[in-house]
């Protein structure tokens, strides 16, 4: 049976572009097939042209076009829930609680930031007949996720990786400005290696030079955690996610990936 996630890395404002990203498993294992910085790049890379680049209708026809159905899943990096968000909810606190420790609580959600824009895309895909799942989907759902536990299950890190380009300064203050770029892209390789072992086609992502445009920069930072969205969709499909939360709303997390690839999370005191 052949299974499709949807992730994306949905940007809090409206002005902001969002990353997406498109998984397949046709009964041989998860591959990559299309990653893109923003909406309108995902439909042209998906040949398909839209007028309404965020409608949850247009992003799961150009999902359809590339795989020949929709997806399964639809893993969002972007506070969700089944009513309106005006502050913390249990799956922040849980989470908080959970991962604070190693640096990944997440950020206080509230009624303008995700706002309306959280509620239009839960209440567009739901629409589509994709509802908030807060619990193990059993058909067609949209759910929850944050990478910076993702990543903690994936690479076996102790911490949240150092990857965001906005806090490099704050990584690696005693570094140059280039100093900092090259160690993002050492964190970016350092992902992608550990994403290749669970998705294939990796490949399709370039890691841009260290003296590329912030903007560049920033495209492939949005790109990447469109794929982290993905394989975390790609976890709760396969039963090895846990949600955390409330019948409000949850967070999915994967379980811990065991260790093979013999690789260490790059920067992981800073």
């Amino acid at each position: 049976m052949t299974r499709v996630v949807l992730g994306i890395d949905a940007a809090w404002t409206a002005h902001n572009p969002s990353g997406v990203a498109v998984i397949i498993d046709e009964g041989n294992g998860w591959r990559l097939v299309a990653a893109a910085a923003s909406y309108p790049a995902f439909h042209e890379a998906c040949e398909r042209a839209s007028t309404a680049p965020e409608a949850a209708g247009e992003l799961l026809a150009s999902t359809g076009k590339i795989c020949g159905q929709r997806p399964d899943v639809v893993a969002v990096d972007m506070p969700l829930a089944h009513g309106p968000i005006t502050g913390r909810r249990v799956s922040d606190n849980l989470i908080s609680s959970a991962f604070g420790g190693r640096g990944a609580a997440t950020h206080s959600p509230n009624a303008l930031r995700p706002g309306p824009v959280g509620d239009a895309l839960t209440r567009g895909f739901a629409a589509e007949g994709y509802g908030l799942a807060v619990n193990q989907p059993s058909g067609p759902a949209i759910i929850e996720v944050y990478p910076h536990p993702a990543l903690i299950a994936l690479s076996g890190s102790a911490r949240r990786l150092p990857y965001k380009l906005a806090r490099a300064a704050k990584y690696w203050p005693e570094l140059t400005g280039r100093e900092r770029r090259e160690r993002l892209l050492i964190e970016w390789r350092a992902i992608l290696g550990y994403l290749s072992a669970e998705i294939s086609g990796m490949d399709r992502l370039h890691l841009p030079p260290a003296d590329a445009a912030g903007a560049q920069l920033k495209a492939f930072e949005d790109t990447l955690d469109a794929v982290i969205c993905s394989w975390v969709g790609a976890c709760v499909l396969e039963g090895r996610a846990r949600a955390y939360g409330d019948a409000f709303s949850a967070v999915w997390v994967p379980t811990p990936v065991p260790t093979t690839l013999g690789l260490t999370a790059v920067g992981e005191s800073a």
